[in-house]
């Protein structure tokens, strides 16, 4: 490993921790709102997106980081429940037009991710106290 090389890789690993775990939130955020109704009058639930980008492009040696937040269209769909408490005067209310297959595809994608990021920073940690004891016992 070059010299920093253990501190590279959790840095650079380190983003990737930082965001997916953004990424887990928006995701686990969609979720628990996709039930979530809303007079017709509003918008929607707007669900969020993370867009990710890479740190000093074409390097290898930035990482990565959020580039923002998207949000989901809030004119959502459209149920009718007139006995809602928020439903207008000919029975509708509005969900938002989440997908709750494509949200656990990201939620394992994202955990995943995560789970790897971890696992870097897990092995270049092991690395670099293996080298300090490489110095103590030389």
């Amino acid at each position: 490993m070059s010299a920093g090389g253990p501190f590279r890789a959790i840095g650079i690993a380190g983003t990737g921790v930082t965001v997916y775990r953004k990424w887990l939130d928006a995701v686990s955020d969609n979720i628990a709102n996709i039930n979530n109704a809303a007079p017709t009058s509003g918008e929607a639930f707007r669900a969020r997106y993370v867009t990710a980008q890479a740190v000093d492009y074409g390097s290898g040696t930035g990482g990565v980081q959020v580039g923002g937040i998207e949000l989901g269209s809030g004119e959502g769909r459209l149920v009718h429940e007139p006995d809602n408490p928020l439903a207008d005067e000919n029975g509708y209310v509005r969900y938002p037009d989440i997908d709750l297959g494509a949200q656990m595809g990201q939620l394992m994608m994202a955990q995943r991710a995560y789970q790897a990021n971890i696992s870097v920073v897990d092995r270049a940690y092991d690395a670099y106290q293996a080298a300090l004891q490489l110095g103590r016992n030389g």
